[in-house]
């Protein structure tokens, strides 16, 4: 057998470890999403003002929008009668008690009706303050679902906000390059039109495999299960949700002593 033929013989024994000379590939395809906050109100009602636009910047404590608060006006209104009742029965019940003329348990009883009465006021009022809603964190609005007139059931988001620091980068690892990855680990980002240095580190590891999702297209199709995993960007501005980028992870440095994980265990942390 001649030496041509034991070569062609050893690459083609070695197509299943991944080709004859060929290098484990590092690059994988993935895209950028966001942790949006979804702002609702607490009870169904309906959009009265609107004090932002979809791309608008916003600070935490800002005002985002208000509900018509006719229902919770007039509870407030029936309960703060109620109250009147009840301040005007504990007094009676008090001054009755100092002049011996009533008993301890009719005091007891007007005292009980009227905390309950102070705390259903109390409650009354918070509900009406919270139909003016305000931002609960600093970002970029980035949709919007209801407009003036519209009416919103409990629950369902009004607006959606986008803060600087809830952009990740997630895309999918073959199995056998699993173990060269790890938490805080350093990848690069590329993508059409961004700029060459973007940057992020590692934060999340899924803890399950799962077949390759059909929208990526793996250069080694003998990949069939891969691992999920999320990185921070350094620069999350420089980024837009739904871009699709590139990943390459970069080599740890040659000095760098810093222990590994056991990457055939990985643990998820959000």
């Amino acid at each position: 057998m001649t030496m041509r033929v034991v070569g062609l013989l050893a690459c083609l024994l070695a197509l299943p470890l991944g080709g004859c000379g060929k290098k484990a590939d590092t690059t994988f395809q993935g895209w950028i999403e966001a942790n949006l906050i979804f702002v609702a109100p607490d009870e169904v009602g309906r959009v009265q003002t609107l004090s932002v636009r979809e791309g608008d910047a916003i600070k935490k404590g800002e005002p985002l929008f208000t509900v018509d608060d006719d229902l919770q006006q007039a509870d407030l209104a029936q309960i703060k009668a109620s109250l009147v009742n009840a301040q005007q029965s504990y007094d009676r019940a008090s001054s009755l008690a100092k002049t011996g003329s009533g008993t301890q348990k009719d005091l007891d009883q007007a005292t009980a009706v009227l905390r309950d009465a102070q705390a259903r006021l109390n409650s009354s009022q918070t509900r009406l303050s919270r139909r003016q809603v305000f931002s609960p964190v600093t970002g970029t609005i980035q949709e919007v679902y209801y407009r003036p007139g519209e009416m919103v059931p409990a629950g369902r988001p009004v607006v959606s906000i986008l803060p600087p620091g809830n952009i990740k980068v997630r895309f999918f690892v073959p199995e056998p390059a699993l173990p060269s990855i790890d938490y805080g680990d350093t990848i690069r980002i590329r993508c059409d039109g961004c700029a060459a240095d973007l940057t992020a580190h590692i934060s999340f590891i899924a803890k399950q495999s799962e077949f390759t999702p059909p929208v990526i297209y793996s250069l080694d199709e003998r990949s069939k299960l891969v691992f999920l995993v999320e990185a921070l960007p350094d620069t999350p501005s420089a980024l837009r949700v739904g871009q699709p980028v590139d990943v390459s992870l970069v080599p740890p440095s040659p000095t760098a002593t810093v222990p590994k994980r056991d990457a055939s265990r990985p643990e998820a942390t959000r």
